[in-house]
């Protein structure tokens, strides 16, 4: 046995002191699953499996799997199924984002642990792909991303539906009583009715349209929808594709540089995609020491167009997106800003992929370049005394009119008081105002939940106010609309300047001049700042992975990561306390 090529069974051996007696119990163990010796000498293919009952986006993943297999064993590999962590947005307590670092943790040992030569990441549900990225990342194993698909759409009379801007649009219907009680119940069950992740260009959607730009996933997989053969077809051909990696090996370092992060970068703001897409790549990338500036994503933004036509930015939803081009359609609309010199896992460059890819683009859809939806790109960061390391707004998504803006403070100082005041009919407010809410960041007791997306007070939408600024820490579906601020950093709950806003204070919003401003001066703002105390629970009475996470967590501007996780963790030493 000494002396075999190390692959497939042989890789990283338990270590019980004689290499020969390891590699003879592994096969051993392993002939008892039934695979005959010759299988055993093949080279191994991990299925990093993230489907769960506690998932509805990856209810597709068992016949998947087994598109994944076939691909695995026409190209001569032995396909080994593993679960991971699973992250289903709707099922967890406090919110997904707190589970991210632990999957990718969990991904990243398990592909360093077992004994694989490459790996087929199956995801989709917006947290499992960035986790299931910065895992394999940090792996550096050869990896291919295969995500879930979209939802298909559904039909409430003569309306088409599709989770999740829908649901938030009706709901805002229903707070403002344009439809009753009996009618949401029916819309209800109208929503989400196949499996696949959201109908629209949400968080899962927009890290798909990222994976396949990085190119980490195959060409033309990021919008087939998860109920479409072709879907399966993609999971066959990322097999084949991670059995030829084996001897050809591309590691994701080769795959996620500067040059690819920056036209993902791109993507994000030509598809007017989810704000959330700005932490989880943040993430990815600084597992391998690349930095992402919020500065730089202004410079990109103001070049870049809004080019697809998609709810919540647009009209349409992923399946029309699927057969309007896709991502080869984004892509060559935009190829004059791209890097085309980045390496895929399919070994050809971009610019490669390109020049064969001459596929039908429906412009109702994916708009030309030279006459985009919007000029300037979906998001863009704002920086003042409020959030002196940026803040987020997808304007793409939002209300023009309220961009150039003073408005009085409404201060709502958890989430807990803002359940609880939002509805009095007492409450202090109106449409010209801006809703503030603080402690709803990552070091928070909520964990940064999607709850930047402050519901208008029933007072004001039932007088028919649709939109107004609102400001937070937190975050917002990539499903959701409206002028919203959020990922304010420094976060409220560990001293930064939002903390110190109250009832009354006046903040200048000026979107093109990418500034939110506090306006009060510094003296009062000293004051306010020797008074405050955290309301965070003490670090050292937590416990286990709840204690990790407020040990470690960084800000939203640097992903949201664990400082222990990424590339030089020996240099954020300095961020723990912050």
């Amino acid at each position: 046995m000494t002396g075999e090529k190390t692959q497939g069974l042989s890789r990283g051996l338990t270590n019980y002191g004689d290499f020969d007696f390891s590699v003879y119990l592994r096969r051993s163990f392993a002939s008892s699953m039934g695979y005959s010796k010759e299988v055993l000498k093949k080279p191994v293919v991990g299925i990093a499996n993230s489907f769960s009952g506690f998932n509805n986006c990856h209810r597709n993943f068992p016949e998947l799997l087994e598109a994944v297999k076939r691909g695995v064993l026409l190209g001569g590999g032995l396909p080994i199924e593993f679960p991971t962590i699973s992250l289903g947005e709707v099922f967890l307590s406090p919110t997904s984002l707190k589970f991210r670092n632990l999957m990718a943790m969990d991904v990243e040992e398990m592909i360093r642990a077992q004994p694989m030569d490459s790996v087929v990441l199956m995801g989709g549900c917006d947290k499992t792909v960035p986790a299931q990225l910065m895992g394999a990342a940090s792996a550096n194993l050869p990896a291919i991303q295969l995500v879930a698909g979209p939802m298909m759409t559904s039909r409430h009379g003569e309306e088409r539906l599709g989770a999740c801007t829908d649901c938030r649009r009706f709901w805002g219907k229903y707070r403002a009583k344009e439809v009753s009680s009996e009618e949401i119940n029916l819309i209800e069950g109208r929503l989400a009715t196949t499996a696949g992740t959201c109908a629209v260009m949400g968080t899962a959607s927009t890290m798909a349209c990222i994976a396949e730009t990085l190119g980490i996933s195959l060409p033309g997989t990021a919008a087939i929808p998860a109920v479409h053969a072709d879907r399966l077809r993609a999971a066959e051909a990322s097999g084949l594709a991670a059995a030829k990696m084996i001897t050809s090996p591309i590691p994701p370092s080769e795959v996620i540089t500067e040059k690819s992060v920056e036209n993902a970068m791109r993507v994000l703001l030509a598809l007017g995609g989810s704000t959330n897409a700005i932490i989880h790549l943040t993430a990815i990338a600084g597992r391998l020491g690349i930095s992402i500036s919020l500065k730089r994503l202004n410079e990109l933004s103001d070049s870049t167009p809004v080019l697809v036509n998609l709810k919540p930015v647009g009209t349409h939803y992923m399946e029309d997106f699927f057969y309007a081009g896709g991502m080869s359609g984004v892509l060559r609309e935009l190829k004059p800003l791209l890097n085309l010199d980045t390496i895929t896992v399919s070994g050809q460059t971009l610019g490669d992929r390109l020049e064969i890819d001459q596929g039908y683009i429906d412009h109702k859809i994916i708009s030309k370049a030279n006459s985009p939806l919007e000029a300037q790109g979906g998001l863009v960061a704002l920086f003042g005394n409020l959030a002196p390391r940026g803040a987020l707004l997808k304007r793409s998504a939002a209300d023009k009119n309220l961009f150039e803006k003073v408005g009085r403070a409404i201060v709502f100082t958890s989430l807990e008081d803002l359940a609880n005041r939002i509805d009095d009919p007492d409450l202090d407010i109106t449409a010209d105002d801006f809703m503030v809410l603080q402690n709803a960041g990552p070091k928070s007791a909520s964990g940064m939940p999607e709850a930047g997306y402050l519901p208008i007070p029933t007072k004001l939408s039932q007088n028919g106010v649709k939109d107004m600024v609102r400001i937070s820490d937190a975050r917002m579906s990539g499903t959701a609309f409206g002028t919203i601020i959020l990922h304010v950093t420094p976060e409220s709950s560990i001293g930064g300047t939002l903390g110190l806003v109250q009832n009354g204070d006046l903040i200048k919003l000026s979107v093109q001049n990418k500034i939110i401003e506090l306006l009060v001066d510094e003296t009062e703002l000293n004051r306010r700042r020797s008074c405050w105390v955290s309301d965070n629970q003490e670090v050292k009475t937590r416990r286990g992975y709840d204690r990790i996470y407020a040990e470690q967590v960084l800000q939203a501007d640097e992903g949201c990561d664990f400082a222990i996780l990424k590339a030089n963790p020996e240099s954020d030493e300095e961020n723990l306390e912050k």
